[in-house]
């Protein structure tokens, strides 16, 4: 169990059966009457911020959460197949799920996956990952513009910003939290 004085960002709890995290929260000690805890949370079944307020003291349900680590196997096109690395089972995960995470996975790469009651919830990416660009215009001589972007297709389908001198075929470090393009390989 916790209490409202555990609570912090980042600190998941679970409500109705359903498991939400602490985006924001705010200890408020009116001069009349009992303190509250006004919190914003997010589910972390379908990513809407609710928001919700806690009597201080109350007690929440910590929800039933498990960190597995997983290998990227593959895409068949509507979904991701990740494996287990302990038991080597295959586990199915929904393009909709994973929403734009998924075009940072590469195939073989190893990651954690946060499990709630045996389903996916959220995967853990590497801060950068290294791509491929199958498809940008090619780099004209002259174009010395400071700061120009161009867009590029990575080999994963994601389309990145990437200076004038990127051409096909070149591997480039990508931010897997801004999508920014971060170097050269």
């Amino acid at each position: 169990m916790l209490s409202t004085t555990d609570f912090r960002r980042g600190l998941k709890i679970e409500m109705d059966g359903v498991p939400y995290e602490i985006v924001d929260f705010l200890h408020v000690k009116p001069g009349k009457g009992g303190a509250f805890i006004r919190t914003k949370l997010k589910n972390m079944i379908n990513g809407r911020v609710v928001e919700n307020t806690f009597r201080s003291g109350e007690k929440m349900v910590k929800p039933d959460l498990e960190s597995k680590d997983m290998q990227y196997l593959y895409h068949d096109g509507e979904e991701f197949v990740f494996m287990d690395m302990e038991s080597y089972e295959q586990l199915h995960v929904g393009n909709d799920h994973l929403g734009e995470k998924g075009g940072y996975l590469k195939d073989g790469m190893e990651l954690k996956m946060l499990l709630y009651k045996g389903q996916p919830l959220d995967i853990d990416l590497p801060a950068s990952v290294i791509l491929e660009v199958t498809d940008t215009e090619p780099g004209v001589k002259g174009d010395t513009v400071s700061g120009a972007n161009k867009p590029a297709v990575l080999e994963t389908g994601i389309s990145v910003n990437v200076p004038l001198f990127i051409n096909t075929g070149d591997k480039i470090k990508v931010d897997t939290r801004t999508g920014a393009y971060i170097g050269r390989e």
